[in-house]
């Protein structure tokens, strides 16, 4: 999807879209005043405040006829500059505006345009007139605080799009449709994934059996991968006193993406916004031989950060999340072959899990960043070689960023690309020489003198919770057998007559651990059937005469016309392998 806040041309073109939406808005609404209509990645939106009247999704259209009525007319767009005393004059009316006005310096040129009778207060540029902007659509209306201050008054946002081509905007509308389908919230409200509620609190998903049932496959299917790797797992608590994270340095580098500080009994504790400084402290629970290393340490941990309101979506960006973390202690000659055995998991992962858009990226250090990153030149370098020498024995291509670094070290990010949207990272491998040195964490070397390991922190997944928004909508919901909540949907043909075999089948299957359901409901056959597709159940089982008479059963694949008859046994062996296989 187009990122049109970065396309300058698009730039320009939707913010003077913004403007045409602001003078429809004010033919139409007379009383309207007007905050900011900035351009975001998606397009564009203007903030309102239209007193008693409500712009519902259904007056979207009154307002696009408007403009287009205002575009077709081709008015010059014309560039005002003002003092501030002029600025204040032309916009007293509009306490917005005032506002605005206010927080600017006294020799500060002001600008605002004019297109007919309409004049907004804008830095600009603009397109030269209102005929530029012909290809537009208004996508949706909803709320938004003034300054986004829940204390402030409510505004109504209405965003818009707009390109130079017909067809440009055609495809992008089709994008945003093919979005909504996709939309992981959407799925999950279908599929009866997960919830929120604001009783419990924004940014606080809950997991319901089905969302719970999909959850806990994806743990262990990772956490069995990490098993035969050689993995511990261990447990620790979703928050920690303020020391740990002032030792760790996360309360310098991190504060402001943490809850604020809670005192208890005299001591300072904060909700942990990641399990690293925790997986230090058990490392340096007993002493290590080197013989010991690498130890591997790994956790479905539950972390908390604060996200502001806005940015919160669903599962996907949440303010708590599990992460599917693991911290590797090793010898310094030992990076390697980790990290090699690190970034082989992940592409393993990738592969069973049909993950296929996928690029690297090596995040490394600002060296002019002094406040950012521990400052060791001679480490940084060190760690920043191992990575590039490890993804160059590889064959991996990867990209170098800048700036991208962990404070405490270089990493790799794998960067997936969705079906729509932009780029997300779902797994990392960082190289860390620096949180063992804070902690104090040692291991004796062979001859007897105590030496420093290095720590690589990894997440195949990322957490649980966004990798599960991905896929959900990767998928369109459509799970493979050993992920969907239900893998079997039984359906008789007849109630009277087969409800009995179809018992039986149910019973078989559930006995030998496939989440099967067993639709006894007193509807039509054609009915269940729809209604198994909609809910996209990989396998729908249909049980009639032969069937009964036979001890068979016959089944469709979710998306197949083809019906299937097997035995009862030779079915079970076709699920047992699609699951061990993650087909």
């Amino acid at each position: 999807m187009e990122n049109i806040k970065e396309n300058e041309k698009l730039n320009i073109l939707n913010h003077s879209c913004a403007h045409l939406l602001a003078h429809a808005v004010k033919g139409l609404y007379p009383n309207a005043k007007f905050w900011v209509g900035p351009v975001i990645n998606e397009g564009f939106y203007y903030d309102i405040d239209l007193g008693d009247d409500v712009i519902k999704e259904e007056d979207l259209p009154k307002i696009e006829k408007e403009m287009k009525k205002i575009s077709k007319s081709d008015k010059r767009i014309t560039r005002i500059e003002l003092s501030k005393k002029d600025a204040f004059d032309m916009f007293k009316d509009d306490p917005y505006k005032v506002d605005l006005i206010n927080n600017m310096s006294e020799d500060e040129v002001i600008s605002a345009y004019k297109q007919d009778d309409f004049i907004d207060l804008c830095r600009g540029p603009h397109m030269p007139t209102t005929k530029s902007m012909k290809y537009f659509k208004l996508l949706k209306v909803s709320g938004s605080y003034y300054k986004g201050d829940s204390k402030n008054k409510m505004l109504q946002r209405i965003y818009g799009v707009c390109f130079e081509k017909e067809e440009d905007l055609a495809a992008y509308i089709k994008e945003l449709e093919e979005a909504k389908m996709r939309d992981h919230r959407k799925i999950g409200k279908e599929q009866k994934l997960f919830m929120i509620s604001d009783l419990v609190g924004k940014g606080l998903p809950m997991y319901l059996p089905n969302g719970y049932i999909l959850w806990e496959n994806l743990e262990n299917y990772i956490k069995t991968k990490e098993k035969k790797l050689g993995y511990k797992h261990v447990m620790t608590p979703p928050l920690g006193n303020v020391d740990l994270y002032k030792t760790s340095g996360h309360l310098d580098h991190y504060k402001e993406n943490m809850f604020p500080i809670m005192e208890v009994d005299g001591e300072e504790f904060v909700l942990r916004p990641m399990n690293c400084p925790h997986h230090m402290v058990i490392y340096s629970n007993s002493i290590h031989s080197y013989k010991d290393l690498p130890i591997r340490i790994g956790e479905i941990a539950r972390d908390c950060r604060y996200e502001s309101s806005g940015a919160l979506k669903g599962i996907e960006r949440a303010r708590t999340f599990c992460q599917n973390d693991a911290h590797l202690f090793c010898t310094l000659e030992q990076v390697e072959s980790e990290f090699k055995t690190v970034v082989n998991l992940i592409m393993e992962c990738y592969k069973e899990l049909n993950i296929t858009n996928y690029r690297f990226e090596l995040s490394l250090r600002d060296k002019e960043d002094k406040e950012k990153y521990y400052q060791d030149d001679e480490m940084w370098d060190k760690a920043e070689n191992m990575l590039r020498k490890v993804m160059d024995d590889m064959n991996m291509p990867y990209v170098e960023k800048t700036g991208e670094a962990a404070f405490y070290g270089p990493k790799l990010d794998v960067q997936v690309k969705p079906a729509v949207g932009n780029e997300i990272t779902v797994s990392t491998c960082q190289i860390d020489f620096c949180l063992p040195m804070k902690f104090n964490l040692t291991y004796v070397d062979k001859d007897g003198s105590k030496k420093t390991p290095v720590v690589l922190h990894r997440a195949v997944f990322g957490s649980i919770d966004r990798f599960m928004a991905y896929y959900l909508e990767e998928t369109k919901g459509v799970l493979p057998l050993f992920l969907s909540p239900v893998q079997v949907n039984i359906v008789p043909v007849n109630m009277e007559y087969h409800s009995h075999y179809a018992k039986e089948v149910y019973d078989y299957l559930l006995d030998n651990d496939i989440r099967a359901e067993y639709d006894d409901r007193d509807e039509k056959m054609n009915y269940k059937i729809r209604e198994s597709v909609i809910r996209k159940i990989p396998i729908t089982v249909i049980l009639g005469d032969k069937e009964k008479d036979n001890d068979n059963i016959s089944y469709k694949k979710y998306g197949k016309e083809e019906t299937i008859t097997v035995s009862k046994e030779d079915f079970l062996v076709l699920l047992k392998n699609e699951i061990k296989n993650y087909r």
